[in-house]
């Protein structure tokens, strides 16, 4: 077994969402919101472009997840909450902070940034790849 990570230890990954990234997410997903595929619709929302899909945002965190808990963990629980929208091209920076570390969890805060003001917040639970649903 890995060794857990120590409670206040966080990484940050760094992304610009991309137009390519927001075609997979489209194919992954099958949604195809209006505000998320169409750029024409979008600015005629008051947008700057296409908006960033909350989830392919949110899955940021799930780099820091693996680098942090390590593989033996899988994601057991999640709760989000988006600020406002932002366009593809965004730049974002997601944390993820350990809170709780014990061999049968790990517990994270989760943040997300962009031009520096807070657009992502929440929590996840990791848990054991072979633990039951929680």
């Amino acid at each position: 077994m890995s060794e857990l990570p120590a409670i206040g230890q966080a990484m940050t990954f760094r992304k610009t969402m991309t137009v390519a990234e927001q075609g997979f997410f489209t194919g992954i997903s099958g949604n195809m919101g209006r505000a998320h595929v169409d750029r024409a619709f979008a600015r005629t929302q008051g947008q700057p472009d296409m908006l960033v899909f909350e989830l392919a945002a949110a899955g940021l965190f799930s780099t820091a997840f693996g680098r942090l808990a390590g593989p033996g963990f899988r994601l057991g629980g999640i709760e989000l909450g988006f600020d406002r929208a932002f366009p593809v091209g965004s730049s974002l920076e997601a944390t993820a902070t350990v809170t709780e570390s014990a061999a049968d969890k790990v517990r994270f805060d989760l943040s997300a940034t962009l031009d520096g003001v807070e657009v992502i917040t929440g929590k996840a639970l990791l848990v054991p790849l072979d633990a039951p649903h929680v």
